[in-house]
């Protein structure tokens, strides 16, 4: 049988007999006239073959640049996935848009989800974890949404983090009537003298990103300490592989841990689909917007997996909700505890190891051989930012271009560059080699 069944002219008949009406027409007859379209309104092309089909997809795909070495993150990075990742996640039981509703059907998404939870958790030292938002600006601004309450209305974000998340906050508060203050930054990293001064009896949270947006490593247990002392919540924002090396949010005295999850077995895919992850504490549970799977056992002692803490405000009290989420990115969660349970603690620990000593490498070489001075000094996870012209930066990533190589992604005052580990020795000094010849040294 074919994938897609088109209905008969007298099934199409008889359905409008049944409906009252003898046309298609006259389902639209309480639409006005002047909002339906007409023949020939949409000017469409004429229809084509299958083989037409995919030799235009062929063409169109044919246009894109594909780049054999990628010194860019900003926010979406190129890591290595391991085979296993995409054997399991492309099973056919496992496609699917099926959101589990009814955990008796669909005990192994129900099952995935809360070991996705359970690595989640793990990874960022916190209590608990929802099953997934649909990406990680999503999850920073329903984060700050759940920090809020009658007396503590406004939301502090770090001027360090990604400029879409502060977007997409920003976006988020707009319809809730939300102040979101943006605290200065100082050298690459928060100014947290700014912070102390500017946080309030009515500060609800704090937003900060480890490592920022620049690639720097923040003093994130001191800056939570200050939004502590002011009765604020402290949300980090944490990049996933930057997490099995630096102290966990829970460390450094989160109540909120999120983050874009596409490092964690995902490719750039043209932007998506992505995953945003949250976790909490247990201070912060009844809060946390979402789906959470739990595991319980049945009357026969079976071990059994159900929604749990569904009978939440976003569901039954929407005039009390801080969230409308109701939903999750079962296959990108799935696909992110495949990737950790693939990886082990050593792999992922491993994969930061060589991210940032690379990155380093990348650093010292443009700086000694390129004359591309830092913009920041401190330490980094495998992001930087070298200073020059904004001509300059142009010069160096369209030369860089010309020889297949993705450069850094252009900022004030620079070039923001990334290493990972799929990144080797020898494409490294090619694109050294390019930039200091356009740097004419």
């Amino acid at each position: 049988m074919g994938r897609y069944v088109p209905i008969t002219p007298s099934e199409e008949r008889e359905m409008l007999s049944a409906i009252g009406v003898d046309s298609l027409e006259a389902l639209y007859e309480s639409v006005p006239h002047d909002m339906l379209l007409k023949d020939g309104d949409l000017d469409l092309p004429a229809g084509k073959c299958e083989l037409e089909v995919r030799a235009d997809v062929t063409n169109l795909a044919e246009q894109n640049t594909r780049f054999r070495t990628v010194l860019r993150g900003a926010g979406a990075y190129r890591h290595f996935i391991p085979a296993a990742v995409g054997s399991v996640v492309r099973r056919e039981e496992l496609v699917t848009a099926y959101t589990p509703y009814q955990p008796e059907i669909s005990q192994g998404i129900l099952q995935s989800i809360f070991e996705y939870q359970t690595m989640i958790c793990q990874l960022t030292g916190m209590d608990v974890s929802n099953a997934s938002v649909y990406d990680g600006a999503t999850a920073a601004a329903e984060a700050t949404a759940m920090c809020k309450d009658r007396k503590r209305v406004k939301v502090y974000v770090s001027a360090c983090v990604h400029p879409q998340v502060l977007e997409v906050v920003k976006t988020y508060s707009f319809g809730s009537n939300t102040d979101v203050i943006v605290v200065p930054a100082k050298d690459g990293r928060t100014d947290a003298e700014a912070l102390t001064g500017l946080l309030g009896a009515d500060a609800a949270c704090f937003l900060l990103q480890q490592p920022n947006y620049f690639g720097q490593v923040e003093n994130a247990e001191a800056l939570g300490a200050i939004a502590h002392a002011a009765g604020a919540k402290f949300i980090m924002s944490v990049n996933p592989i930057a997490a099995a090396l630096l102290p966990t949010p829970a460390e450094c005295g989160a109540d909120v841990a999120v983050g874009e999850g596409q490092p964690l077995g995902m490719p750039l895919s043209f932007g998506g689909p992505y995953l945003g992850f949250m976790a909490a504490t247990n201070a912060m549970l009844r809060k946390l917007p979402g789906r959470i799977v739990g595991q319980t056992e049945d009357r026969e002692g079976r071990r059994g997996y159900v929604l749990t803490l569904s009978a939440r405000e976003q569901h039954i009290r929407r005039e009390k909700a801080s969230s409308n989420i109701c939903s999750n990115e079962a296959l990108c969660a799935l696909t992110a505890a495949v990737y950790m349970a693939a990886m082990g603690p050593d792999g992922m620990e491993q994969a930061a190891s060589l991210c940032t000593s690379k990155a380093h490498y990348l650093a010292s070489q443009l700086q000694s051989e390129a004359k591309l001075p830092l913009l920041y000094e401190g330490e980094f996870f495998h992001e930087f930012v070298t200073a020059c012209k904004p001509e300059t930066a142009q010069a160096i990533l369209d030369a860089l271009e010309a020889k297949g190589i993705l450069g850094g992604q252009p900022v004030e005052g620079g070039l923001l560059w990334c290493a990972t580990e799929l990144v080797t020795k020898t494409e490294m000094d090619q694109a050294i080699s390019i930039v200091k010849e356009v740097c004419g040294q």
